[in-house]
């Protein structure tokens, strides 16, 4: 059996990514695009000073409503080592950032582990493996070590949706295992004096345009398998159409106020009484940062 042909995330697409790219468009080098304190996460996230996001390229998910396109795509970016991988997480800290957030790292793990460990105890803030919920142990487990915070999507109830927009039609049954092991790992969040999360898990959930009745199942699902105390729940009205969406018409808008009112009534009436809930103004395509490599190359 070859070693480095690649099953480190579900797909397991078995790409020799020393000489070629994975289903997720990566080779085995690493590619950000952007790594920049960033002020648009959840409040526990961001707080006051502001989030270490680092935004890596490529994805394992084909998201047709992605919101950072230009770098899921590998559109963006630029080669970096894990020696400058490491440089990056300790200028981020001196910064003033809360944490670390390693912002789509499935298909670099084995890479960000080597930062992370020339990093060693020079690093004292908490990391945050922020993905989009497709995962699998063997993945997950290469930065077990490290991850303090998961902040998770769980995109869909229906395998059918998640087919047809994300490409991925066993989401479901893969995201609920995954999100077990992330609750097992770090258990139920801890927040420090100032309401800055330390260690635990959110997961978020972007209610999509036509999609509020799978939103609303999804929820239920959630309650039934973990209740409502292990993670935190954050509830995104934010879909904006991406340019990309000719063959979807039916996520070609914003949601309405009634779709979103609808999924969060419900995500109270299950007991999730601490959830995020946004503003319906938070819909703006300026939520999304500009992938100019800010924050990747050395200051001269």
């Amino acid at each position: 059996m070859n070693n480095d042909l690649c099953s480190i995330c579900p797909r397991s697409c078995r790409a020799d990514r020393n000489s070629g790219k994975g289903f997720c468009g990566a080779d085995s080098r690493i590619r950000i695009a952007r790594a920049a304190l960033h002020f648009w996460e959840e409040p526990c996230i961001s707080g006051t000073h502001g989030s270490g996001a680092v935004f890596f390229c490529g994805c394992n998910l084909k998201c047709v409503f992605c919101q950072n396109i230009e770098i899921s795509r590998g559109r963006a970016g630029a080669e970096v080592s894990p020696q400058r991988l490491k440089e990056i997480f300790l200028e981020l800290q001196r910064q003033g950032a809360h944490n670390i957030n390693l912002v789509t790292p499935t298909h670099y793990v084995k890479e960000i582990k080597r930062a992370l460990l020339c990093a060693g105890n020079a690093l004292e803030i908490p990391i945050v493996y922020n993905c989009g919920g497709y995962e699998c142990s063997r993945g997950l487990e290469v930065l077990s070590d490290y991850t303090d915070i998961y902040l998770t999507d769980f995109k869909y109830a229906s395998d059918r949706l998640a087919e047809r927009y994300s490409r991925c039609s066993d989401y479901f049954d893969t995201a609920i295992a995954a999100l077990k092991y992330m609750i097992d790992a770090v258990g139920a969040p801890v927040y420090d004096s100032d309401g800055i999360i330390q260690s635990g898990v959110i997961v978020r959930h972007l209610v999509l345009p036509s999609c509020r009745h799978d939103s609303i199942e999804l929820l239920r699902r959630l309650s039934a398998e973990f209740g409502t105390d292990k993670f935190r729940l954050s509830i995104m009205s934010q879909f904006t159409p991406n340019g990309a969406l000719h063959d979807f018409p039916e996520l070609n808008r914003r949601i309405t106020s009634f779709e979103y009112k609808s999924v969060v009534e419900e995500a109270l009436r299950l007991g999730f009484s601490d959830a995020y809930i946004q503003e319906r103004s938070s819909a703006k395509a300026e939520y999304t940062p500009p992938f100019d490599l800010t924050g990747v190359k050395r200051n001269k």
